[in-house]
C-alpha cells in the first residue's frame, strides 16, 4: 500500500495543483491530507496565490477517486466542510495497513506526538503504529520520545513550510518505520 500524505496547504492554489500533480505521478492507493486546506490562518502570512475558491474544486476532483481521508486542523472550520465533498471535520482517522499497522492520521493540534509546536498527547496505539501529524509546518520521520515503539511522521507544509522546503510525504507499508516514510520536496518553478 503506498500512501500519498500532504498538510497545511493553507488555500494555496500555486502550490495545491502542485500537490494534484505529485498525486498524479505518484499514483498512492490513498491520499491523505493532514488538516489546514483552505484558510491562511490569522498567525500565518498569505501563501502564494492565496485562492482558497480555487483550491476547493481541486481538492473536491481528488476526492471523486474515492481514496481521500483528510482529518481537521486548527484552522479549518465548518463553512470549510460546505465547499468540500468529502468529509473533513474530525479530528482523527486511522488507516490499517494490509500487514495489520495502524496509521493515526491528525493535524497535530488536539492529537500529537509532541514535536514543535505539537500537543503531547496521543491515545493508545500499539507498538509499530505511526502517528501522522501537520500543523508545525516541520518535516519529522523519527520515534515518538515518549513512546519509541510509535513512529512520528510530518510532511512539513506544501504552502508554508517553516523550515525553507515546501514538501509531501510518502508511506509504502511493509519497511520498517524507519524506511517506510519519505519526504519530497517541491521546488517552485
Amino acid at each position: 500500500m503506498k500512501i500519498f500524505i500532504a498538510s497545511d496547504i493553507h488555500g494555496s492554489a500555486y502550490w495545491m495543483r502542485r500537490i494534484a500533480r505529485a498525486i498524479e505521478e505518484e499514483s498512492p492507493d490513498r491520499v491523505v491530507l493532514l488538516g489546514d486546506l483552505l484558510y491562511h490562518g490569522p498567525r500565518n502570512d498569505l501563501p502564494r496565490d492565496y485562492a482558497p475558491k480555487e483550491v476547493a474544486p481541486i481538492l473536491n476532483d481528488l476526492a471523486t477517486a474515492g481514496n481521500l481521508i483528510a482529518v481537521r486542523g486548527n484552522c479549518d472550520a465548518e463553512v470549510d466542510q460546505m465547499v468540500l465533498d468529502f468529509p473533513c471535520m474530525g479530528d482523527f482517522a486511522e488507516v490499517v495497513d494490509e500487514a495489520g499497522r495502524t496509521l493515526l492520521c491528525t493535524h497535530g493540534h488536539v492529537f500529537g506526538a509532541g514535536f514543535h509546536n505539537s500537543v503531547d498527547n496521543l491515545p493508545k496505539l500499539a507498538p509499530g503504529s505511526a502517528v501522522l501529524f501537520g500543523h508545525t509546518h516541520v518535516k519529522v520521520s523519527e520515534p515518538v520520545p515518549a513512546r519509541p515503539e510509535v513512529w512520528a511522521f510530518n510532511p512539513g507544509s506544501a504552502s508554508i513550510p517553516k523550515d525553507g522546503s515546501h514538501s509531501y510525504g510518502v508511506y509504502t507499508s511493509g519497511l520498517p518505520l524507519s524506511q517506510a516514510f519519505r519526504h519530497v520536496m517541491l521546488e517552485e518553478e
